[in-house]
C-alpha cells in the first residue's frame, strides 16, 4: 500500500490526477499502470535504454535544426544519458503488455525524461512549462515510429548476447567432436539400430547445425536495421521537419553506436512488422535444433545401467527426493523447456504481426514481450548448456564399442559383399540366436577374417571407401 502523503496534481486530456511528488513518471504513465496490470513484470531494461537513445538523438536533431532550444536539449540529453547509465528505471512503471500500440511506454519515457530535465534546469517535477513531455521530449516523433525503432534496437542488442553464447556452443561441440573422433558406436534411425558412426561425427554435426542457426539469425537480424524514424504517425512524416527527417537516423547511429538506415518506404516500415517475424522464425529454428540435440544427449546418456549409456553427462544435482543416487539430465531438460516456450512465443509473434490493420499494427507490445523473452531465455539456456553440460560430457567407449559390435546394423556394411538376401538371412539369424553378425559370417565361411576385419574397420564403416567395394565377383 502506498503510504506517501506528498503528491503533485497533473492534468491530461482525461482530467486531473494526483501523482506522488518524488516520482519521475507522470499522469499518463500512472493511468497506464492502473489500466494494464497484466504480467506484473517490469519493462525490459534494454528497451528503456533504447528509448533513451532515441529521445537523445531526437533532442540533438531538433536542436541542430533550431526547433528545440539548447538549454532544453542539453537537459534532455543529460536525462537520457542518466537513464542509459541505469538510473530512473524504477520509474518506468507500465506493464510490458499494454493496449495502445506502445503509447503508454512512449509517454512513460517522455515523462521521466521531461521531469528529470526539469530538475536539471532548476524546476520542480510536474512543471511542464519548463520541459514538456509531448512538445519537447517527443518533438518530431510519434509512438508509431519510436516504439518499433526501440523494439528493433533492443532485439539487436539482445541478439548479440545470444549469438555470443551460440558461438561458444558451436566451439564446445567442435571440441567434443575432435575428442570423440575415435569412438565408434552404432547409429540409429527411427530408434532402431542402423549403421556404425563415430561419436565425434555426431558431435561435429551438432556444431555444424548450431553454426547454420547463427548464420540464419544473422540474415534475419539484417532486416532489423531498417527504421521508420521520421515517419511519425503513419509514415507520412506529419509534424516532422524535413531536415529532421534526414538527420534523425544518422544521429541515432551516432549516439547508439549501432548500424541503422532509414527505411526507403516509411509507410511500409510503419505498417508491417514482418522483420520481427523473420527474426522470431530464426530464433525458433535455433530452439528446435537445440531441443533435438538435447533429446539426443538425454537418450545417449540414459541409464546408467538400463539405457544406452554411451555418454556421461556431468552430474549437477540430485534427481529424486525418493530414489537415492538418481541423477537426471536436468540441463538438457531445461533446454527442451526453453525451446517449447520459444516455439509458443513465435506463434504469438506471428499472430500479432498478422493482426495489424491498415496503417499501423497495435500489437507491438506483445511482440516485444515474447521476442525479448525468447532471446533472453535462449541465451541463458545455451550458457548453462555449454558450462554445465556439453563441456563436461565424457564417452563410455567400451559401452559404445560393445553395442556397435553386437548390433545387427553391421550387416549393412556386409551386404554389398554377400548380397542383400543373404545379408538379410544373416541378420535374422543373428537376431534369433543372439550371435554376432561377425561370428555368423565366419561360421558360414562367407568371408575371410582378413576381409571381414577390413570391411568392419571403424573408419571404413563410417566413411566412404573400402566398405563400398564388392567382393561378390571374386573367384
Amino acid at each position: 500500500m502506498d503510504k506517501r502523503t506528498d503528491y503533485r496534481t497533473e492534468k491530461d486530456s482525461i482530467g486531473e490526477k494526483k501523482v506522488p511528488e518524488d516520482v519521475y513518471y507522470g499522469v499518463q504513465s500512472l493511468r497506464a499502470a492502473e489500466n494494464f496490470h497484466i504480467t506484473g513484470l517490469n519493462m525490459h531494461p534494454e528497451i528503456i535504454n533504447s528509448l533513451a537513445y532515441i529521445k537523445k538523438a531526437a533532442a540533438i536533431t531538433n536542436c541542430e535544426i533550431g526547433i528545440l532550444d539548447k538549454d532544453r536539449a542539453t537537459a534532455i540529453v543529460q536525462a537520457c544519458d542518466e537513464i542509459i547509465e541505469g538510473k530512473f528505471h524504477k520509474d518506468f512503471i507500465v506493464d510490458p503488455i499494454q493496449g495502445g500500440a506502445g503509447t503508454s511506454l512512449n509517454m512513460n519515457a517522455n515523462e521521466v525524461i521531461a521531469n528529470r530535465a526539469i530538475e536539471i534546469l532548476g524546476g520542480k517535477k510536474g512543471d511542464y512549462s519548463v520541459v514538456n513531455p509531448n512538445d519537447h521530449v517527443n518533438c518530431g516523433q510519434s509512438t508509431n515510429d519510436v516504439i518499433p525503432t526501440a523494439g528493433k534496437m533492443t532485439s539487436l542488442r539482445l541478439l548479440r548476447v545470444l549469438k555470443e553464447e551460440l558461438l561458444r556452443l558451436h566451439k564446445a561441440f567442435a571440441q567434443k567432436a575432435e575428442e570423440f573422433d575415435h569412438v565408434i558406436k552404432i547409429g540409429r534411425t527411427q530408434m532402431q539400430d542402423a549403421v556404425p558412426i563415430r561419436l565425434g561425427q555426431e558431435f561435429h554435426a551438432y556444431s555444424v547445425a548450431v553454426l547454420r542457426d547463427i548464420n540464419r539469425m544473422d540474415k534475419a537480424m539484417d532486416e532489423m536495421r531498417f527504421l521508420n524514424m521520421g515517419g511519425t504517425a503513419i509514415g507520412t512524416g506529419i509534424n516532422a521537419d524535413k531536415v529532421y527527417l534526414n538527420r534523425i537516423v544518422p544521429n541515432l547511429v551516432e549516439v547508439s553506436g549501432m548500424d541503422f538506415v532509414q527505411a526507403f518506404d516509411l509507410i511500409d516500415a510503419t505498417q508491417n512488422l514482418d522483420p520481427f517475424v523473420a527474426v522470431s522464425g530464426a530464433i525458433k529454428a535455433c530452439a528446435v535444433t537445440l531441443s533435438k540435440i538435447a533429446n539426443d544427449l538425454r537418450l545417449m546418456s540414459s541409464g546408467p545401467r538400463a539405457g544406452f549409456g554411451e555418454i556421461n553427462l556431468p552430474p549437477k544435482q540430485n534427481g529424486s527426493s525418493i530414489m537415492p543416487g538418481k541423477v537426471n539430465p536436468v540441463i538438457p531438460e531445461v533446454v527442451n523447456q526453453v525451446a517449447f516456450n520459444v516455439i509458443g512465443n513465435d506463434i504469438t509473434i506471428t499472430m500479432a504481426a498478422e493482426a495489424g490493420q491498415l496503417e499501423l499494427n497495435a500489437f507491438e507490445p506483445i511482440i516485444f514481450y515474447c521476442m525479448f523473452q525468447s532471446i533472453d531465455t535462449l541465451a541463458y539456456a545455451v550458457r548453462t548448456f555449454v558450462d554445465n553440460c556439453v563441456s563436461g560430457i565424457t564417452a563410455n567407449e567400451e559401452r559404445c564399442e560393445e553395442l556397435a559390435e553386437n548390433s545387427i546394423g553391421l550387416i549393412t556394411a556386409i551386404s554389398p559383399h554377400v548380397g542383400y538376401q543373404k545379408a538379410a538371412d544373416i541378420a535374422k539369424k543373428a537376431l534369433k540366436t543372439g550371435k554376432s553378425v561377425r561370428s555368423l559370417i565366419l561360421e558360414e565361411d562367407l568371408m575371410s577374417k582378413e576381409e571381414l576385419d577390413c570391411i568392419l574397420n571403424p573408419v571404413n564403416m563410417t566413411e566412404p571407401g573400402i566398405s563400398g567395394k564388392n567382393f561378390l565377383g571374386k573367384s
